[in-house]
């Protein structure tokens, strides 16, 4: 007789095995996007975030289908689905933000080319914050921005893969659903 212990870890386990390899792919590919982007002369923080606006569903989409194909002999229910999908996006945004975070305390000079360049931008839309929000929200945003640290990009990068994860996973896991009877 098993304890309930190991009842309630296989199961577990067996999320972890289906899902760990498409989180830490994921991850990589969104960790080299920044590294890219930047080399290429482009905004690594914004468009490292539409890369995983696209590559989140594509990972999410593999790793759910792959579980359920796989590893559970054609069957997933929604929680499956949400399960597997929350591994995959957590794993990509711990790796993501983690790095991008150790990325930017390597090479100081890369976050204050960000910080200056976003420092920038603010300033050039000065008249347009004024106009749609105030002068007090100016100078919030932009006191924020020079205020800004390397945690909060990576953070930043953390949460916008998390929230747009949620999403997608809610939408896959309602497309893969599939029960055996």
């Amino acid at each position: 007789m098993r304890s309930t212990d190991q009842k309630f870890s296989e199961p577990m386990i067996r999320f972890m095995e289906s899902s760990y390899r498409f989180g830490l792919i994921g991850g990589f590919f969104c960790l080299l996007a920044f590294l890219v982007f930047y080399w290429i002369d482009i905004d690594p923080t914004n468009f490292s975030l539409i890369f995983g606006y696209v590559m989140l569903p594509v990972f999410l989409f593999v790793g759910i289908k792959f579980f359920r194909d796989k590893a559970n002999s054609g069957s997933l229910s929604f929680s499956h689905g949400m399960t597997i999908g929350f591994f995959i996006y957590s794993i990509i945004a711990v790796i993501s933000g983690v790095g991008i975070y150790i990325i930017l305390m390597l090479y100081p000079g890369l976050f204050e080319e960000i910080k200056t360049s976003k420092t920038a931008v603010i300033e050039n839309n000065r008249q347009l914050i004024v106009d749609q929000l105030n002068e007090a929200s100016f100078q919030v945003t932009y006191e924020s921005v020079l205020k800004m640290i390397p945690s909060d990009i990576a953070f930043n990068d953390f949460i916008w893969k998390i929230i747009p994860g949620l999403f997608f996973t809610i939408l896959i896991s309602i497309i893969l659903r599939k029960t055996n009877f």
